[in-house]
């Protein structure tokens, strides 16, 4: 018994040993797995937003487009309402599809200024349809959209922890729209 009482404390250092690094064993492996499930849906996040605010930009520039034909804009390339039809209709199936994608995956910051987003397209959209009455001027639709569209892309970078600053496209835009001189084709040189 003597024996035995004098090699329990090694006992024991070899029990707690093995106990401490199994413990820190499951650990690290759990803090693994948890980091590689938020690298694997910030992945799929980014992949829903992108896939998202590629079809909704498609659908505003299409929508711009029939409303520059519509409104004899000769500085833009323009769309016939006729042709452009299909590919909006094309457009909002995959619009469609992509929210579905953004609502499962999206943080509620991301999914809220998408919505805002949605809804500004739809007002363009509407009005190059000809659906619904709208007394707003273009210019502030266009606006609307692309203000709601910044604000997407502001809570999605921080939803994914994107640094780097702003990416804010609207106010540029919105001083491209004021100035027409810059859509004038330069004078030739003589």
């Amino acid at each position: 018994m003597d024996a035995f009482i004098s090699q329990l404390p090694a006992l024991l250092g070899v029990v707690v040993g093995a106990l401490g690094t199994g413990l820190v064993t499951f650990l690290s492996t759990r803090s693994q797995w948890k980091r590689g499930q938020s690298v694997r849906w910030d992945e799929r996040r980014l992949e829903a937003y992108g896939e998202f605010a590629q079809v909704l930009k498609e659908i505003q520039a299409i929508s711009l487009r029939v409303l520059s034909a519509a409104d004899g804009d000769k500085y833009r390339s323009g769309f016939d309402k006729a042709a452009a039809l299909p590919r909006l209709a094309d457009a909002d199936i995959r619009h469609t599809l992509a929210w579905e994608r953004l609502l499962l995956l999206g943080d509620a910051a991301t999914v809220a200024a998408a919505q805002d987003w949605r809804e500004a397209v739809w007002r363009l959209e509407h009005r190059a349809r000809e659906v619904g009455e709208t007394t707003e001027p273009l210019s502030g639709l266009y606006q609307q959209a692309n203000a709601s569209r910044d604000r997407f892309y502001d809570a999605a970078r921080r939803g994914l922890g994107v640094s780097g600053g702003s990416v804010a496209q609207s106010d540029r835009l919105q001083q491209r729209l004021a100035s027409p001189e810059d859509h004038q084709p330069a004078a030739p040189r003589s």
